[in-house]
């Protein structure tokens, strides 16, 4: 509790769930696996994990380690020690009474390629550091995509509005991967979805064509771009520049363009993008066909509505 940073509402939260223990009709079951409440209690629990592993290189303090809850990556250099600082990882989660887990821990060669939620990492023979989504990842949702485009109880239009979520939020989890590389591309997925919305008598060889842009959605991507979060923010740490910055990172295209210009500042209220509030992009003339920079401005979602309120009103 004492290495919370949060709000006194939200802090009495968490220690109900720590007080609160279990249901004696079901004792095993404890903090429901894949709950909320479970990685933010690893989050906690694990806080200042990554900084067991540390040097100096270059004038600076390095911290190669990568955690996600309680999934962790630590890279090693060839003259570092893992079984010291496996040791030194014991025995930090012994203070807080867990082990480590010997059945999922284990040490790799960066050149031989590992997986870690849901991406294959792998130093190539060049040096360069290579990531792609990994195969199991991979397959489990072109199974997913292939059960929607042939299942015979939807038509095209209706397997079209279900395949886009799942598309996007699939590169949008991957855009800071390679995904250009033939054994990712869902060409063949999507050919076959053509097919079966083709063979509709309501449909066309053109209207399938536009249904399975609706269906395959293209996101960008900008592989090893992803920055991690510091182990040492919080976002009530007050620290209001570095989670703006933060934040605005989460959009691209022009409304990135717009934040980077602006100082990640709304253009309508001056204030910095901080809360979990939309950043919408706004058309200075009105006109939404005009895309040029010096129309477009990156303002709050309530900013944008009071602004198209004013207008209706005048």
């Amino acid at each position: 509790m004492d290495e919370i940073i949060a709000p006194k509402g939200l802090k009495l939260g968490i220690y109900r769930c720590l007080k609160a223990g279990v249901n004696p009709e079901f004792p095993e079951q404890g903090t429901p696996q894949g709950g909320v409440v479970s990685p933010l209690l690893a989050n906690i629990a694990l806080n200042g994990i990554e900084s067991i592993h540390r040097y100096r290189a270059n004038g600076r303090i390095n911290e190669p380690s990568i955690r996600y809850a309680d999934d962790m990556v630590i890279i090693l250099r060839p003259e570092d020690d893992a079984i010291e600082i496996l040791e030194r990882i014991s025995e930090f989660l012994r203070k807080r009474g867990m082990n480590v887990s010997q059945k999922k821990t284990k040490i790799t060669a960066a050149t031989d390629g590992f997986d870690f939620l849901g991406w294959h990492f792998k130093v190539q023979k060049n040096g360069k550091f290579r990531s792609t989504p990994s195969v199991d990842n991979f397959k489990a949702f072109r199974k997913k995509v292939k059960n929607i485009v042939n299942n015979s109880n939807y038509g095209s239009k209706v397997k079209a509005h279900k395949l886009a979520p799942i598309v996007r939020g699939w590169r949008n989890y991957h855009k800071f991967c390679k995904m250009d590389g033939s054994k990712l591309s869902l060409w063949f997925i999507s050919y076959r979805a053509h097919t079966v919305f083709n063979k509709e008598t309501k449909q066309t060889r053109h209207t399938s064509k536009e249904l399975v842009k609706k269906a395959f959605p293209t996101v960008p991507y900008s592989e090893n771009k992803h920055v991690s979060v510091k182990g040492t923010k919080s976002p009530y740490d007050g620290d209001i520049a570095y989670w703006s910055e933060r934040n605005s990172k989460l959009y691209d295209g022009e409304t990135s363009k717009a934040l980077k210009k602006q100082n990640h500042k709304c253009a309508s209220c001056g204030l910095k993008f901080i809360d979990e509030e939309k950043v919408h992009l706004h058309h200075i003339d009105g006109n939404h066909a005009n895309r040029k920079k010096n129309n477009l401005e990156a303002i709050h979602e309530s900013c944008h509505d009071y602004k198209h309120m004013s207008k209706s009103a005048s």
